[in-house]
């Protein structure tokens, strides 16, 4: 279901991390990034409490709702799960994310997040792309990688993948493990992808979501700049026709 939102074979989404001084600045810039990567073809943006807060995240979904509704947009209320969902029905948003979907609680606390999550899924379907073994989040399920990952399949529509920070690059031995556990089950690449590594983590993987080399400095602190976005995503369909 995941994947069926997008039109491209192997489809980019990009973060809009709401960066500025101030909610007004904040609504202006992330109106501004949504524009550069629809006119550069990205296929989706996706809005996230990165710098901001919910209050950001929630006037930058309105504003897509209504100025941009024919943009493709998911939305991470950053450890609220609850509040993303509500969200993602409240403007529109055609999927959601979640850092982490399982392995970093015990197994004692685990459940009663997972059937948190399977509450609200069961009810209104809105795709959910969930972490495991994600930048920055604890691992303490002490489970195999195969069984974190054959649970987190069962409580979201993707998966994704990351090295161990933003930016950071993905190691490929890392993708090739998830896929090969995954079968088919959607894999994205959720950090550290550049023009020059598209080729050969798209091979393995089904998606990305990119932030930091969309940026002027290449760093999660930058402005998007719309030369860096055109040159990947000019690279994603030489790649990928």
């Amino acid at each position: 279901m995941f994947l069926e939102i997008f039109k491209r074979k192997k489809p980019i989404i990009a973060m809009l991390h709401l960066k500025g001084e101030n909610a007004e600045e904040r609504l202006k810039m992330a109106a501004i990034e949504a524009d550069i990567y629809a006119e550069c073809k990205v296929d989706a943006v996706l809005v996230e409490d990165y710098y901001g807060d919910v209050t950001d995240v929630e006037n930058a979904l309105a504003y897509l709702s209504v100025k941009r509704p024919h943009y493709i947009y998911g939305v991470n209320v950053l450890d609220n799960f609850a509040k993303s969902y509500e969200l993602a029905l409240q403007y529109g948003a055609k999927f959601m994310q979640l850092d982490s979907v399982c392995g970093h609680l015990t197994p004692e606390d685990e459940k009663a997040y997972l059937e948190v999550i399977d509450g609200y899924r069961k009810d209104e379907k809105i795709p959910v792309i969930g972490g495991v073994r994600f930048k920055y989040q604890k691992y303490l399920s002490n489970r195999s990688l195969e069984d974190d990952l054959e649970i987190g399949m069962r409580h979201c529509d993707a998966i994704a993948v990351t090295g161990a920070g933003t930016g950071m690059d993905t190691d490929m031995e890392k993708i090739r493990q998830f896929r090969k556990i995954m079968g088919e089950f959607p894999l994205i690449v959720a950090a550290g992808m550049t023009k020059e590594t598209i080729k050969e983590k798209l091979s393995i993987a089904d998606a990305a979501i990119v932030g930091s080399t969309f940026k002027d400095t290449r760093k999660d602190s930058g402005d998007v700049f719309a030369a860096h976005v055109k040159e990947f995503m000019d690279e994603v369909d030489r790649c990928f026709r």
